[in-house]
């Protein structure tokens, strides 16, 4: 019987899917997937903030594995919460593509006066290198981002360099250097996520690459430290057991910032629990703007 896969409509979570499944292929493993909409696909008027942050790309597809119509998801791994349903694991974490952002504008970097984002990193990000920036909100996928650009709603938007790469696409901007704008926490990384069932993790440990697993594992460990979800301005970047993580203020006028070689978890809790010291005014300061609990 083939393994079933769930996954996400969008043109960017299908070629996802489909690099999984050329893999599996590769291994004599026979799959097929099925499109399930989550509310993050549905509900794309109002940022991510407002209807739940990173879980809701991700809730419906927990479901259906846990209710056995699916017998795993795969996930741009950014969009996993930190928190997860009890049995299920993340099965497989597949070699890192670009972890950086990617600015697309018009003309020039210099002449971007309307940026268009809803990520409250990335708008921190931009204040802090620019405060005269007017920053204005876009949600959507890559193709409706892209076709706002295009029809001049902004000079420039902000995306994520991975999903332009897994779509094909070249178009005009820049790569963002991940060390000065810190991307999200396991941004350009793919998951597929699973039940705990030995037999499934054992088909997808063929996927599974050890060293951006230990990578993306200890910017998850700072992150279910800082506990900001995706409501603060953070940027969370381990590269071969170099950690960057940094809090901004929502208008980017502060940061505070650590940086430090890692060689176990627990390491990359310790500085996740120094980070969290310095700047939970800030990460207090975002939920209350932005009139979150901090039960999320």
């Amino acid at each position: 019987m083939p393994v079933r896969i769930g996954t996400r409509g969008s043109k960017l979570a299908l070629a996802q899917t489909r690099t999984v499944v050329q893999k599996l292929a590769g291994l004599g493993i026979d799959a097929e997937f099925e499109i399930i909409a989550t509310q993050g696909d549905t509900t794309t008027q109002v940022p991510l903030h407002e209807i739940g942050g990173q879980g809701v790309f991700v809730r419906a597809l927990d479901d259906a594995i846990l209710e056995g119509r699916i017998d795993c998801a795969v996930h741009s791994m950014k969009d996993i919460p930190a928190f997860r349903p009890l049995g299920l694991v993340t099965a497989a974490i597949l070699a890192r593509d670009s972890p950086a952002d990617f600015i697309a504008y018009h003309d020039s970097i210099a002449a971007v006066q309307v940026l268009g984002t809803s990520s409250t990193r990335r708008r921190a990000q931009f204040l802090r290198h620019d405060p005269d920036l007017t920053i204005k909100d876009l949600r959507g996928n890559v193709d409706t981002r892209l076709r706002k650009l295009a029809e001049k709603e902004y000079d420039a938007i902000l995306l994520a360099e991975a999903g332009l790469q897994r779509l094909g696409l070249t178009i005009k901007g820049e790569r963002m250097d991940p060390e000065i704008f810190v991307p999200s926490p396991n941004q350009g990384t793919i998951a597929v996520v699973s039940k705990a069932d030995p037999s499934l993790q054992e088909v997808f440990s063929a996927l599974d690459h050890p060293g951006t697993r230990a990578d993306v594992m200890a910017e998850r460990a700072v992150m279910e430290e800082l506990g900001g979800g995706c409501f603060t301005p953070l940027g969370i970047f381990c590269r071969d057991g170099h950690l960057i993580a940094e809090v901004l203020s929502l208008d980017g006028r502060r940061t505070e910032r650590i940086e430090a070689d890692v060689k176990t978890f627990e390491e990359a809790r310790e500085q996740g629990r120094v980070l969290r010291g310095r700047a939970q005014d800030l990460i207090d300061d975002a939920f209350r703007r932005l009139g979150i609990t901090h039960g999320g």
